[in-house]
């Protein structure tokens, strides 16, 4: 019997040594950091216009209602035509509702029409999404996925740092949001342009033998009948529906730790430091070996973090709780990510990414209403403590009652 030949070890920097994945990352930095950038002068600017709190939900809900809508239609399109192009066209969409954004702020404009542009930010972010999740595997080879995944995701993490403190300080020098869109345009405009000289490989051959319903429903069904892409997905689904404490930073940073507005900015950059850390970590260190169990350990150790930050009446172990949170979230990011895409063939992983993406949406707004309305039943620490405790119950069953994940080994091998 022949001994399996050990993988080669791969190089932290491996992804960067494709042309194609560089461009990407300039683009999806750019974007992200725009977008952050955006989230932070939008809610300012909407809460100022009408000083009341469901405003702010608003602002979610008009986006949310389009991705729900059209994000899984656009995973076929991601699968019927050149995933770069639609990347590039997505982005100068977006550049150009932010630059409407800008047009709004400089005539002091309600926030009707705000909630309009919003509305057609979600549209694009419905086809955006799954295109450019399904792009990745397209520029480098399988070898060197999960280094791109975790490179990709550190990017995204520095712009969830970088982003709002850009915003919020621009925001503040100019007192108001009009410059703070005119940027984000304009990195809008970068990351399109980037975009647009991405080539991804293989090319895409599209078929017209079957219906868009039927495309689309050949995504769902493929996605049911692989237990552990659908036990990927779902488990993040309920682990951050559950989990959701970020939803109830402000009651904690004013009511329950004491520390002001400074203090809540930590608090929330604190889950993204912990994941730009650990992503950084895992590109010089990556998986090898048990990546199943290692994905359910992390899981567990995200629910056990958000039972300590419910707990926790100190600063300091409400922020080390939170950057274990998001550490462990990262781990769990890279290891579904790279499990879900190589084991979904090219010609399907926009469908796939769009009900991956679907199923992010649901638990991320989800999460902040079932946070919300636990927080108005129990109170806010309760609501941590039972959120924390319903993740650790939900690991059990995925580990004992189903049990694919846990068989998973190699991600190299996971094709």
């Amino acid at each position: 019997m022949d001994t399996p030949i050990p993988a080669a070890p791969v190089a932290p920097g491996a992804a960067f040594a494709h042309r194609d994945f560089r461009r990407y990352v300039v683009s999806s930095l750019a974007l992200n950091l725009g977008a952050q950038m955006t989230t932070v002068a939008v809610g300012w600017q909407i809460y100022a216009l009408t000083h009341r709190a469901i405003s702010l939900g608003y602002v979610g809900l008009v986006q949310f209602a389009p991705v729900l809508a059209l994000t899984l239609p656009g995973g076929n399109v991601a699968d019927r035509f050149d995933r770069g192009r639609i990347v590039a066209i997505c982005n100068v969409t977006l550049a150009l509702c932010i630059l409407a954004l800008c047009v709004l702020a400089a005539r002091h404009a309600g926030p009707a029409p705000i909630y309009t542009v919003l509305f057609f930010v979600g549209v694009a972010r419905a086809f955006l999404a799954p295109a450019a999740q399904a792009t990745v595997p397209g520029l480098v080879p399988p070898e060197h996925l999960a280094n791109a995944v975790t490179w990709t995701s550190t990017t995204w993490q520095v712009s969830t740092i970088a982003g709002p403190a850009l915003g919020g300080v621009l925001y503040g020098v100019a007192k108001g949001p009009l410059w703070v869109y005119a940027a984000a345009a304009a990195l809008m405009a970068l990351a399109a342009v980037a975009a647009f000289t991405m080539r991804p490989h293989p090319p895409l051959r599209s078929s017209h033998r079957e219906g868009e319903l039927a495309r689309v429903a050949e995504g769902l069904r493929f996605v049911w009948t692989r237990p552990v892409i659908l036990e990927s997905i779902s488990l993040d689904l309920f682990a951050v529906l559950l989990g959701g404490a970020t939803a109830l930073l402000p009651i904690f940073a004013s009511d329950i730790l004491h520390v002001g507005p400074f203090g809540l900015g930590l608090l929330r950059s604190a889950p993204a430091a912990g994941a730009a850390l650990t992503a950084v970590g895992l590109a010089y260190r990556p998986l090898t070996r048990r990546a199943g169990p290692i994905l359910l350990v992390c899981v567990a150790l995200f629910g056990v973090a958000t039972i300590v930050f419910g707990l926790s009446r100190h600063f300091g172990l409400s922020l080390a709780a939170l950057v274990v949170l998001g550490a462990t979230d990262m781990v769990s990011v890279v290891i579904r990510s790279t499990v879900v895409q190589l084991r979904t063939p090219h010609e399907m992983r926009g469908r796939v990414s769009a009900v991956n993406m679907v199923f992010i949406s649901s638990s991320n707004d989800l999460g902040e209403l079932e946070s919300g309305l636990t927080a108005a039943w129990l109170g806010a620490v309760p609501a941590v403590i039972v959120g924390g405790v319903g993740t650790l119950i939900v690991v059990a069953v995925y580990t004992f009652a189903l049990g694919s994940l846990r068989k998973i080994d190699r991600l190299e091998s996971a094709r």
